[in-house]
């Protein structure tokens, strides 16, 4: 920590595993606002020590000092290791920037017992995501309501998650997705031909939590049926029984490679890099950091039919619903067809996705608050608009007959 200017913020983030970032958006982010943003602030991250061993807990790093708690910075320990990291930090930060809402239900008090500014990072509509049951969905609900509405400043990270703050919360919310610029064009080397004897053919890529929102299954069965078409998946199939069926049923698939988890960013560039075709297929969400990589690196895209693919790829990729629709493109597209999708991918990733824009929108929400910045509310007569309406003039996207942010159960 530089201790050369007393007067500058301090800043804490908090809600992430940790820097620096291994694997995951909101570590990658917390790794570049403290890259981007060390010289401005006095920046504080909370770590897990469930995922830094001993010799890796540093007090430092790149100026940023890190404390590290006892507790999973995913699942149900969230919640603890949240709110324990919000207590901490309002005993010295002047602004606490929370990734994830898991600590929501604390930040009423933060509100009411001190002067301390909040922004939250919502992510991608957590509580919808299929590996949470009922109980759990809903209270991510009620604490990202409460995150919305006790926070000083709100962030969605896509166009459409925006929307739904806007309909749900009144809230007009910051668009500020992530950074893609860390990932870079790698060629074919003779050591990356003997770990991944595949690359030099055609292939067709994806990476992934292996989880049934991303529709690994669908993605897995259409390759099945298309023996000529080599699929390389990188996933944690240990991670689930889901990922382990799945990793049983297709694993004696003689075009498809189902490779562990890849955390060494070279190694991962140059699978991506040298790809036909990424796949991308998430279905809940906002903008997923894998997607604006792969824009970024130019890659030619499919991508699951849902308002939040559609928004990050400013509608420029390709997409599929269904096993039928993703059979036709990878049959049907040509060379050239795929070098045009990659193109102008690159092009809208160039636009929006590199770390110094986004980190700079961080930056300056931070100062905006030393000119009495206030959250803004979405004009009460669009607030007090019917569904109907909303509908029609299409400020809400359409899943078959529900809102965007609906599941056939809420």
């Amino acid at each position: 920590m530089n201790l050369k200017y007393p007067n500058m913020k301090k800043i804490a983030i908090i809600g992430t595993v940790g820097v620096p970032g291994r694997y995951g958006g909101f570590e990658t982010l917390a790794h570049h606002l403290v890259l981007n943003l060390n010289k401005e602030f006095k920046l504080s991250v909370y770590n897990s020590k469930l995922t830094y061993g001993k010799e890796e807990r540093p007090k430092f790093w790149n100026g940023a000092r890190i404390f590290y708690l006892p507790f999973n910075a995913n699942g149900w320990q969230s919640i603890i290791y949240d709110i324990i990291s919000i207590i901490h930090a309002v005993f010295y930060a002047d602004v606490l920037v929370v990734l994830g809402v898991s600590g929501g239900l604390i930040f009423p008090f933060v509100r009411l017992f001190t002067n301390k500014k909040i922004i939250v990072n919502i992510d991608g509509l957590e509580w919808r995501r299929n590996k949470w049951n009922k109980w759990v969905k809903k209270f991510l609900r009620f604490s990202e309501k409460l995150a919305v509405r006790f926070s000083h400043a709100d962030i969605t990270d896509n166009a459409v998650i925006k929307k739904y703050t806007a309909l749900i919360y009144k809230s007009l919310s910051h668009e500020i997705a992530y950074g893609a610029d860390h990932a870079k064009e790698q060629f074919i080397t003779s050591k990356m031909k003997k770990l991944y004897p595949f690359i030099v053919e055609p292939y067709a890529f994806k990476v992934c939590r292996i989880e049934p929102e991303n529709n690994v299954h669908l993605i897995l069965e259409t390759f099945s049926e298309l023996p000529y078409r080599t699929l390389a998946f990188v996933g944690n199939w240990e991670g689930s029984e889901y990922g382990r069926e799945l990793k049983k049923k297709y694993a004696t698939c003689k075009n498809i490679l189902l490779l562990d988890p890849i955390y060494d960013q070279e190694h991962l560039d140059t699978l991506r890099s040298n790809c036909y075709l990424y796949i991308h297929g998430h279905s809940a969400g906002g903008t997923n950091p894998s997607l604006v990589e792969a824009m970024i690196l130019g890659l030619p895209i499919v991508a699951f039919n849902v308002a939040f693919n559609r928004a990050s790829t400013h509608n420029q990729a390709l997409f599929f619903r269904n096993k039928s629709d993703l059979k036709n493109i990878i049959l049907s597209k040509s060379t050239q067809d795929y070098y045009e999708v990659g193109e102008k991918l690159k092009k809208v990733a160039l636009q929006e996705y590199t770390w110094a824009t986004i980190t700079r929108k961080y930056a300056n929400i931070i100062y905006a608050f030393d000119y009495d910045y206030t959250k803004s509310n979405v004009l009460p007569e669009l607030a007090s608009m019917k569904r109907e309406f909303l509908i029609e003039n299409e400020v809400a996207h359409l899943e078959y007959s529900l809102l965007f942010y609906q599941n056939g159960d809420s």
